[in-house]
């Protein structure tokens, strides 16, 4: 099927331009964008005639594929390297600053910047967020470095805006566990919370991908592994563990579940909905405790 050609256009007085041949006459036009357009500028499309400038447009879009979060699909991650870059950076000051890379928590910037309930409560909340880029030693460094570098595949298939968030609050769910149930007088740091939330949203993209059990498994493995480590091993906080991947998981599957035509809102809901549980459950123990340091 070709579109209709017109007659000349010295006989057609009072017709609009062609938009890509302004000499040429037509009385034609996009079914798409609606502009004048002569036959040789038209292409036949599932209804109607389209300007080739919106069929380039569409074939454009169509040429971008995304992930079941709705992320472009990028070719390396960006975030996960700059996270490993500032923990090491901070893990190199607090132990120049104790003088001790073996003991860097002697160290008053690491006593400053860690989780301690009482001084949280009284006001000091950046310490919820900064003792998730503490860590306790090399070794406590170097084991969380290498599960978050394993865990990198998780940028690409949610994209860095969504990564960043997942991350963060999976941080802060790891923050929020200890303050809420753990004991009062206990110090605590670490990036174990968001790398558990992260785990837990890999265990959720692995069943929205619909991925073979024996992938599942593996996940699945590799958290047991991780928990049975966080029961055993003394002064390794289970409850940061918990409170990060329960929250990572739960953001995790706003971000991979929500249908395609209202992604935006689901995801956007997800997160405010976290958020605001996070900031009750602080705001409610940050109550308990105050009356317990403060008695009236």
């Amino acid at each position: 099927m070709t579109p209709p050609h017109q007659s000349d256009p010295g006989t057609q007085a009072g017709l609009p331009a062609c938009v890509r041949h302004p000499d040429r006459l037509t009385g034609l036009s996009c079914t798409r964008c609606g502009r004048p357009a002569c036959p040789e500028c038209l292409v036949e499309a599932s209804v109607g005639f389209q300007c080739v400038d919106c069929v380039n447009a569409g074939r454009q879009v169509r040429l971008q594929p995304t992930t079941v979060a709705g992320a472009r699909l990028e070719s390396k991650p960006v975030l996960v390297p700059a996270l490993i870059a500032i923990n090491v950076v901070v893990f190199v000051i607090t132990a120049l600053v104790a003088k001790d890379p073996i003991n860097n928590d002697s160290s008053t910037l690491f006593h400053e910047l860690s989780e301690y309930p009482p001084l949280v409560a009284d006001g000091e909340w950046w310490r919820v967020l900064t003792s998730g880029f503490l860590h306790f030693g090399p070794i406590h460094l170097a084991v969380n470095m290498v599960a978050l570098w394993f865990l990198r595949d998780m940028e690409l298939l949610l994209g860095r805006g969504r990564f960043a968030i997942v991350y963060l609050l999976s941080l802060l769910g790891g923050s929020a566990a200890p303050y809420v149930f753990g004991e009062l007088r206990v110090e605590g740091a670490g990036a174990s919370g968001a790398i558990y939330g992260l785990l837990g949203g890999l265990i959720v993209a692995v069943l929205r991908l619909k991925q073979d059990k024996h992938a599942l498994m593996n996940v699945f493995g590799v958290l047991a592994v991780n928990l049975a480590i966080s029961v055993t091993v003394p002064g390794v906080s289970l409850l940061a563990h918990l409170g990060g991947l329960a929250v990572g998981a739960a953001v995790t599957f706003g971000m991979v579940y929500a249908p395609p035509q209202q992604r935006r809102t689901w995801q956007v809901s997800t997160v405010v909905l976290v958020t605001a549980a996070l900031i009750g459950l602080y705001a409610i123990r940050t109550a308990q405790i105050l009356d317990w340091l403060y008695p009236v």
